[in-house]
């Protein structure tokens, strides 16, 4: 170890946003240490990350993997599964979670626990398990970044807001493109392909993430998500539809006053802003060039073609379980159409089918937490097409 280096830890490394993380890292040798890193199955990409940056401790899936993984590296400390993740966070200052899904849970409390700030990419195990997030976050160090976009522009526009619950903020405005399917109707809606539905027309990501935003139900999240990430309500979270994705979304003061980040969709900035916070990364990434002709688009969403978004204002309304039931339910029927096993237009309609099924209640430990997730996926299999 250098001394003065931040040391980070990479979970999810072999994804959209843990590949991002890696180009960050390599402009910064200076600056930070590649401590450890978690990549599930992908043991190859994992072994080339390992070799470049002389990282010490991997996580894994399984034993299998480990074999695989121990026979590309040399003096590496490889970890397995869930408790294996929950070592590796605790191991370093800054923790990228960009893990997929409701697995990323133990990375975000681990992290929290041990007083480390959280540079979190992961959604789902915010939405799933708000309270236990919170509680740990009162961990003194913890500090939770977002690296979604929109929440790190609110982030940088609450700046001026600091008494709890943001009185002085009238609303938070999250922006969305649209997905690939902005202005569609019903009768279009119908005939939509994987490979439609997976060709974002603004940002590269991982193919959960880019038909969560098909259906825009990964707006739907990201509300849940900003709620939870700044305490503020629901009712004061609105979601407005901006194709050209220029300004990452806005905080409206009471006053009148309007604050947004912009610039060009790039996410090397979320990712550096995280990481160097509480200083900033001189790349340029997203650079806009003001000489040039700039166009901002705003518009309401189509609530009745894409009904994700009342789904998930309605479960952050119930509170309670209901959000990891979303997310939980979402997960099952995204992973149902990538398989080919639903249609695009069964995913909601599904994830609805199984939240009428929900019974409040509350989420007082990790035990509950899992079990609802469980129930709901439980419930969503069943659910599908046999």
């Amino acid at each position: 170890m250098v001394a003065g280096r931040t040391r980070v830890a990479l979970m999810g490394a072999t994804g959209s946003i843990g590949s991002q993380t890696i180009v960050v890292l390599r402009r910064e040798p200076e600056r930070f240490e590649l401590v450890a890193l978690a990549g599930g199955h992908r043991v190859h990409e994992l072994a080339a990350i390992v070799n470049e940056f002389r990282v010490t401790s991997v996580g894994v899936s399984d034993d299998e993997d480990r074999r695989r993984l121990s026979a590309l590296v040399e003096n590496v400390d490889i970890v397995i599964g869930e408790k294996g993740l929950r070592e590796l966070a605790a191991s370093a200052d800054v923790v990228v979670n960009a893990v997929m899904g409701f697995a990323g849970l133990p990375v975000t409390l681990a992290t929290l626990e041990a007083g480390a700030r959280l540079a979190l990419a992961n959604k789902e195990s915010l939405i799933a398990a708000a309270p236990l997030v919170a509680k740990a976050r009162s961990t003194p160090g913890a500090q939770i970044l977002p690296v979604d976009s929109e929440h790190c522009a609110i982030h940088q526009c609450l700046v001026g807001s600091i008494e709890p619950g943001h009185p002085d903020v009238a609303r938070l405005l999250l922006t969305a493109s649209g997905g690939p399917f902005r202005g569609w109707d019903a009768q279009q809606l119908t005939h939509i392909t994987k490979a439609d539905a997976l060709a974002h027309p603004t940002w590269s990501m991982g193919p959960k993430i880019t038909i969560d935003s098909s259906t825009l139900m990964n707006k739907g999240l990201e509300v849940l998500e900003a709620s939870a990430l700044f305490g503020i309500e629901v009712e004061r979270i609105d979601v407005v539809v901006h194709p050209q994705s220029i300004v990452h979304s806005m905080v409206e003061y009471v006053d009148g006053s309007v604050l947004a980040q912009l610039s060009a969709p790039d996410m090397r900035l979320p990712i550096a802003y995280c990481l160097g916070s509480p200083a900033r990364l001189a790349h340029h990434w997203g650079r806009l060039d003001f000489t040039q002709s700039l166009t901002l688009d705003f518009h309401a969403p189509d609530r009745d073609a894409f009904p994700a978004l009342d789904l998930a204002y309605a479960a952050a309304r119930r509170g309670g379980a209901a959000p990891a039931w979303l997310s939980a339910a979402n997960e099952v029927c995204v992973q149902a159409f990538l398989e080919d096993r639903i249609r695009w237009m069964d995913i909601v309609p599904l994830v609805a089918r199984t939240m009428d099924d929900y019974e409040d209640d509350a989420l007082a430990n990790l035990d509950a937490v899992v079990a609802n997730d469980a129930r709901a996926r439980r419930i969503t299999h069943g659910n599908l097409p046999q």
